[in-house]
């Protein structure tokens, strides 16, 4: 069971932290506690498994990188983990996800890459396929972006 106090740090780390030295500073201020009693709160919550990472996340646009695609790669169970820890180490590689295939859909890795066109996205899947050995994979483009937005678990009342 989370604390009143767990609460309000995790309601206030649901908003986009600043790019400065101490973020957790102005967080504590606008909970109106010390910095040090927000860290430790933080470090609780990452003890106990609540929070496991801290992440920023790229404005891709905005950095010159116009397409993104979804790769879906056809992987044989057995090597499944491998694969998949090879193609997320790739620095292309913004996500990589495993799920269980679907009977008309039999891709079962799933990674994420970005690149400045359509066409580097596609040199892009065709050498991570090279390099993998992996011949039956399927290059989705974005269309448009929808939503995008940081997880909201609570809200002030």
């Amino acid at each position: 069971m989370l604390s009143d106090l767990e609460k309000q740090v995790i309601l206030v780390l649901q908003r986009d932290l600043e790019i400065e030295p101490r973020p957790f500073l102005d967080l504590a201020a606008h909970l109106g506690l010390e910095e040090e009693v927000v860290l430790a709160a933080i470090r609780g919550l990452m003890e106990k498994g609540y929070i496991r990472r801290f992440g920023a996340t790229l404005r891709h646009q905005k950095s010159g990188f116009e397409a993104n695609a979804l790769v879906a790669w056809k992987v044989p169970e057995a090597r499944l983990k491998r694969v998949g820890q090879e193609l997320a180490a790739q620095r292309v590689v913004s996500h990589c996800y495993a799920r269980r295939p679907a009977p008309a859909w039999p891709y079962n890795l799933y990674t994420m890459v970005h690149g400045h066109t359509r066409e580097e996205c596609l040199e892009i899947a065709a050498r991570m396929a090279r390099e993998t050995g992996l011949t039956d994979y399927q290059v989705l483009f974005s269309e448009s972006e929808l939503k995008k937005t940081t997880m909201r678990y609570f809200s002030s009342q």
